[in-house]
């Protein structure tokens, strides 16, 4: 290329072509705000006190998760697994005890970038985020961990039965949050059955029979604040069946913490799970 035309005023088609191809830089002051912004679809909150704008739901100091930790005992020197950290606010909770380790799985990738904003501003350093199926990861991952956390995971899951099972193999305590299904909890004119199809079949795991309740979306996946499952078809696991497998594999401390059976969501509770031998 020659000086002269290297030189050489662009044409106006050019010019034309050039505005606004420089939206990716942010002209505000370096602020954390700018990097939620960024992100569309937040449900938590953060701190008050750091007079920051997200969503509204103030995860970031969810009494279940307390309560989890404090059945549990100190952390120190501990290993955790978190499945489904949503935005990094439970983990958040975590970090605050001091654990040797969190790896946080997250499978959906605008709440995996947004667990990575969390990280950053309330300063998450003792946790891996990783962007992938929690599913593949227990069944590949060899690790033993001393606690794991399935806060709002177990209802979304095609194969949730699987999900349970895989847990117990990889972690010597488990906190579950879960909605569930439930006949006198739920009773059939109940308006929060409105999503299920009405289909129910039996489920078959290491010999024990569970019952799969079918359970659609209605295409709120395409929302950015989406926080479900991988796939439209998903299953909610009866309360029984949920206890039943807990036990069935390997924890003999099965403790309901909380239980919500009006919820508007569906029925619900918290359970700690632990074995007692391994501890």
């Amino acid at each position: 290329m020659s000086i002269i035309n290297f030189f050489q005023k662009p044409s106006r088609h050019a010019s034309r072509e050039s505005k606004g191809n420089f939206d990716q830089y942010v002209h505000q002051m370096p602020d954390p705000q700018n990097a939620i912004d960024i992100l569309e679809g937040w449900n938590s909150c953060f701190p008050q006190e750091l007079g920051l704008t997200a969503g509204t739901h103030p995860l970031f100091a969810d009494q279940r998760i307390v309560e989890a930790l404090d059945r549990f005992g100190p952390l120190d020197g501990r290993t955790v697994l978190e499945a489904g950290p949503l935005e990094g606010m439970h983990t958040h909770i975590i970090n605050a005890r001091g654990p040797a380790r969190i790896d946080a799985i997250e499978a959906n990738k605008l709440c995996f970038l947004r667990c990575l904003v969390t990280k950053q501003i309330l300063n998450i350093d003792r946790a891996n985020f990783l962007l992938g199926d929690i599913q593949e990861w227990l069944a590949r991952h060899e690790e033993t961990y001393d606690l794991a956390f399935a806060c709002g995971v177990l209802y979304h899951m095609h194969d949730p039965a699987l999900l349970l099972q895989r847990l117990a193999k990889r972690s010597k305590a488990l906190f579950l949050w879960t909605h569930y299904f439930s006949e006198t909890a739920m009773p059939e004119k109940d308006i929060r059955r409105g999503p299920f199809s009405g289909k129910v079949h039996d489920h078959n795991i290491d010999g024990h029979t569970v019952r799969y309740y079918e359970r659609s979306y209605y295409m709120a996946n395409a929302n950015a604040s989406f926080c479900g499952g991988m796939k439209d078809r998903h299953y909610w696991m009866h309360r029984d069946d949920i206890l039943m497998l807990l036990k069935a594999f390997g924890y003999d401390e099965v403790t309901i913490l909380q239980e919500e059976p009006a919820h508007s969501g569906g029925p619900c509770f918290s359970v700690f799970c632990r074995k007692t031998d391994e501890m």
